[in-house]
C-alpha cells in the first residue's frame, strides 16, 4: 500500500491507497500548524493504528505539495514510516501527461496529479474543478494534456474578506443556506458568499467550454468543499473528492516502476 499526501495551503489530506483508485483510509490535518518530522511521524502512526493498518504494509510514500517549506518534513516523515524512498511529484516528474502551458515549471503538483487521474479515469476531455482554499479549473484532454485553466478565490476567502474588512459584519460558518433571501445578518452573509461562488463556478465552466470549444467536456468536482458545493452546481457531471489522492497513487505506481526499471 502507498501512503499518499496532498499538501494544500489550508489543509493536508493524507490517504492510504491499496490501489490507484481505492483508499483504505483518509484524514485531513491543518497545513498551518508547524510540525517537526518527529511530530508528524507520531501523528501519522497514530492515524494508521486507529484505522488498524499495519505500518509494515506501507511500501511507499508519495507527496504532492504546493507548500515548499514543508516538503522536507513530509519527505522525512514518509521515509521513516515506509522505510523506502519517497516519490515527490512535480512538474519535472516523468509521468504520461504533458503540460501544454507557457510556464510548465510553475504548475502545481495538485493540478499535475489531477491531470493524470483524469486521463486514467475518464479518457475524455475533462474540466477538473478543485474546490479548496482556491477554486481551480483544470482543462485536461482525453490523452492527458494539461491545457491550462483558471484560478479563483475559494469560498472561505469571501467570508474572511467580509469579516476582516467590515466593522459590524460577524464571522459566520461556511455552510449552504436554506434560502437565498436571508432574514438575519449571518444568513445574508452565508447566502451572498455561497451563491456568488455557485454562480461564478458555473459561469466559468460555461465560458471554458465555449472558449476551449469543448461543449461536451466532462466536469468533475473535487477538493475539500466538493460535497458541500458541487450538489448546487448545474455544470458538474461527477463529484470525486479524492481525485487528487488517486492521482498521487497513480503517480507513485508509475514513478516507482520507472525507478525500479533498469
Amino acid at each position: 500500500m502507498q501512503l499518499v499526501v496532498d499538501v494544500g495551503n489550508t489543509e493536508t489530506v493524507v490517504g492510504v491507497a491499496s490501489s490507484p483508485t481505492q483508499l483504505v483510509a483518509d484524514w485531513r490535518i491543518s497545513s498551518s500548524v508547524p510540525r517537526t518530522a518527529d511530530e508528524l511521524t507520531v501523528l501519522i502512526r497514530a492515524f494508521l493504528a486507529g484505522a488498524s493498518i499495519d505500518e509494515k504494509s506501507i511500501v511507499q510514500g508519495v507527496v504532492g505539495s504546493v507548500v515548499p517549506s514543508v516538503n522536507y518534513v513530509w519527505s522525512k516523515t514518509l521515509r521513516t514510516i515506509s522505510g523506502a524512498d519517497v516519490v515527490s511529484v512535480g512538474p519535472e516528474s516523468k509521468l504520461p501527461i504533458r503540460l501544454d502551458v507557457e510556464e510548465p515549471l510553475s504548475v502545481g503538483a495538485d493540478r499535475i496529479v489531477n491531470t493524470l487521474a483524469a486521463r486514467e479515469l475518464y479518457h475524455r476531455d475533462t474540466i477538473a474543478v478543485d474546490l479548496g482554499t482556491a477554486t481551480t479549473f483544470d482543462c485536461i484532454t482525453g490523452d492527458g494534456v494539461f491545457m491550462g485553466g483558471v484560478i479563483s478565490p475559494g469560498l472561505r476567502a469571501g467570508l474572511d474578506w467580509l469579516s476582516a474588512r467590515t466593522a459590524k459584519l460577524p464571522r459566520v460558518e461556511l455552510q449552504p443556506p436554506d434560502l437565498v433571501i436571508g432574514r438575519r445578518t449571518e444568513t445574508c452573509i452565508q447566502s451572498g458568499v455561497f451563491f456568488s461562488a455557485i454562480e461564478a463556478i458555473d459561469g466559468i465552466v460555461r465560458r471554458i467550454k465555449v472558449e476551449w470549444d469543448r461543449p461536451d467536456a466532462y466536469v468533475v468536482a473535487t477538493g475539500g468543499f466538493a460535497h458541500s458545493i458541487a450538489p448546487y452546481l448545474t455544470t458538474v457531471d461527477e463529484i470525486e473528492p479524492f481525485l487528487t489522492l488517486y492521482g498521487l497513487a497513480m503517480a507513485g505506481e508509475h514513478l516507482g516502476r520507472t525507478a525500479e526499471s533498469p
